[in-house]
């Protein structure tokens, strides 16, 4: 029935566009997203179901791509710390967090991955 495909397609669009941002810590990524999907299921010409689908798509591959600099930049962070070693080839006895997080690097490689997974940059970076 219809009824039925509808409340599996909004269980199904729950879980894998709106649920995943409850978890990234950003409440307007997921209201921005819920009101996607809501939009979605709204809608009942096909064609603009479709191009609402794609464009929701679109938004969270983006905010995937920002979670996964987000992830590189605390992986660089943490290996400074735990390795102690400086830029200059030169041993730290310890290296603090925020230290860590000035040298670990990632102010050089974010840049460069972020121009492969199409995320806008700031012009102040």
């Amino acid at each position: 029935s219809t009824e039925t495909t509808s409340s599996l397609l909004q269980k199904t669009l729950q879980s894998w566009m709106v649920d995943p941002l409850v978890h990234w810590g950003d409440p307007t990524w997921m209201e921005a997203m819920q009101s996607k999907v809501q939009a979605i299921l709204a809608e009942d010409d096909k064609e603009r179901k479709s191009i609402l689908c794609n464009e929701a798509y679109s938004v969270f591959s983006q905010y995937e791509n920002v979670e996964a600099t987000s992830i590189l930049e605390m992986a660089l962070w943490k290996g400074k710390m735990k390795s102690g070693w400086t830029n200059d080839g030169t041993k730290r006895q310890a290296v603090d967090r925020g230290e860590s997080r000035c040298i670990c690097g990632a102010n050089v490689v974010i840049p460069n991955v972020v121009m492969f997974l199409g995320i806008p940059r700031d012009e102040n970076d």
